[in-house]
């Protein structure tokens, strides 16, 4: 574990301080997760914008080819106005 001295606005502490209440945890492990989860959100678009940039249409087609056409299971359907023809 490692110290971190943080100026915050009287208000954000103030907020702070209720939320962490309201969960029942102290501030640092409410302040400690927020930031672990703005961290998550933030890895996890780096990774999807890394994963993209290796995708390919032409192998998403071709993944698609392999698709069996069958009718979709009950419950299944697109709403109207979505679809092939739909543009967007």
């Amino acid at each position: 574990m490692s110290t971190l001295s943080l100026r915050l606005p009287k208000s954000l502490h103030e907020r702070a301080r209720e939320l962490a209440q309201q969960e029942g945890v102290s501030i640092n492990q409410l302040i400690a997760t927020a930031l672990a989860e703005k961290i998550s959100a933030l890895d996890t678009i780096g990774y999807l914008k890394e994963r993209a940039a290796r995708g390919s249409r032409e192998a998403f087609l071709r993944a698609l080819d392999q698709v069996p056409a069958a009718a979709p299971i009950p419950g299944d359907v697109l709403p109207a106005g979505f679809g092939p023809d739909h543009e967007r």
